[in-house]
């Protein structure tokens, strides 16, 4: 049911208890109901609209006091259809009435009142459940409901409030109940396998997009009714759901059961920093039979689950493991701290002593680049594999003695860690 109450509000002094208007206390704004539903309404501080052609200028059976509105779309086929009303409680102040008038209204202009056309039972005085009926409506074709509250008879000064249950049927309306379902709905699976889940609907016309989520928490939007995650863990539930139809819109959903995860221990262990030239001993943990290290150049073993291991550069290393029917991974990274010692300054006077720019651990890096800008930007001298035999001199792309001053390299060394260092250069002379 679809609660739709007013807002209630207090008076600072005394308490006094006053209802807002619904917004479909106006004919523009009126509230769509649609099959399958059931609306809680009420035309609590309702009023109406009257002036020549507006939308409470009417006398059908009743003539408005404090009118409310409603409307329906009926489907392809068009035909009857029964709105009927329920739970009826009345305000009960003096002098107020306590029944309801209602009909049904085709309007060939919305709102616009020269236009309408009363439709079906009239209802004039209800202060019990009822119904309004129409038969033979036309397909595809938006009609109204409007509620008025009585005020007539003797004694009475106000008109009649109250909040009500209404729900609409019939063939005019009628429509299949939208579903959803999703495949597959329990495992096992394995730990950090890649599973495809795929949803069907039923019933289901202008279907949008399909919204996954796990455990109740959004993972993915997709305009296709498929959905792929490696992230599962044992007892986590996937479900679905997706919007059916344009007018009324309908949001069937399913979800798994609770999934069955397999897994077993497995850790690559911590990563570890060495020196260039020194080994390291890999903490591999599993209880899987069957398990590998790669890469397998220079490991002392990869089917032993602490191999030694003496790597030229950084390098991650995967266990991988399997079980019986489930494959899991975990990885290593061995970090080859650099041995790149970077001056800041020296001194290109031929006396001897400090009369290159060398670089320390450059050698171990064949393909490092280096490139030498002055303070405005303009490249001063660059290099590709620097080495203390290809030292800088301190001269420029001419063979021109640089000026004594403030320069700024970077040292770029092109290895798998990508390693770059920036910073300036002081040329003494």
């Amino acid at each position: 049911m679809r609660l739709l109450y007013g807002i209630i509000f207090f008076t600072l002094f005394g308490g006094v208890q006053l209802n807002a208007q619904e917004d479909y206390n106006n004919c523009v704004d009126a509230l769509e109901i649609c099959p399958n539903e059931t609306y809680s309404v009420n035309n609590l501080g309702a009023n109406i609209t009257f002036c020549p052609g507006c939308e409470d200028d009417f006398a059908f059976c009743f003539t408005p006091q404090n009118s409310i509105w409603l409307s329906f779309t009926t489907n392809a086929a068009g035909g009857d259809v029964q709105v009927d009303f329920s739970n009826l409680v009345f305000e009960m102040s003096a002098g107020q009435d306590n029944e309801l008038q209602a009909t049904i209204i085709e309007a060939i202009a919305p709102c616009d009142a020269t236009t309408y056309t009363q439709l079906g039972n009239c209802v004039s005085n209800a202060s019990v459940n009822f119904s309004l009926n129409a038969v033979g409506l036309n397909p595809t074709t938006t009609y109204y409901i409007v509620i008025d509250g009585d005020n007539n008879g003797v004694g009475i000064t106000e008109p009649a409030e109250c909040t009500f249950d209404i729900a609409i049927s019939g063939a005019g309306v009628d429509r299949p109940v939208s579903s959803i379902s999703i495949d597959p709905i329990a495992g096992p699976f394995c730990l950090q396998e890649t599973v495809t889940f795929t949803a069907s609907v039923t019933d289901c016309p202008d279907t949008g997009n399909y919204q996954w989520f796990i455990n109740g928490v959004l993972a993915a939007t997709t305009t296709i009714p498929n959905f792929q995650t490696s992230d599962l863990v044992q007892g986590d539930v996937v479900s679905v759901q997706t919007a059916c139809y344009l007018i009324c819109p309908a949001t069937p959903t399913d979800a798994t059961n609770a999934l069955n995860i397999t897994s077993f221990p497995i850790d690559a262990g911590p990563d570890q920093t060495i020196q260039l030239g020194e080994s390291a001993i890999l903490g591999g943990v599993t209880t899987a039979p069957t398990f590998q290290w790669t890469p397998t150049f220079n490991v002392s073993n990869p089917l032993n689950l602490n191999p030694v291991v003496t790597p030229t550069e950084t390098v991650t290393y995967t266990l991988t493991a399997t079980q019986g029917a489930c494959t899991l991974t975990d990885q290593a990274t061995i970090i080859v701290a650099s041995l790149i010692e970077i001056p800041n300054s020296f001194s290109p006077n031929n006396d001897g002593a400090n009369d290159t720019w060398i670089i320390q651990g450059t050698e171990l890096y064949p393909d490092a680049s280096l490139k030498v800008y002055t303070r405005w930007g303009q490249p001063i001298y660059e290099t590709i594999g620097y080495s203390e035999l290809k030292a800088w001199d301190g001269t420029d792309q001419r063979g021109k003695p640089a000026a004594t001053g403030v320069y700024f390299y970077v040292l770029e060394l092109r290895d798998t860690q990508e390693q770059e260092f920036k910073g300036s250069l002081t040329i003494m002379r």
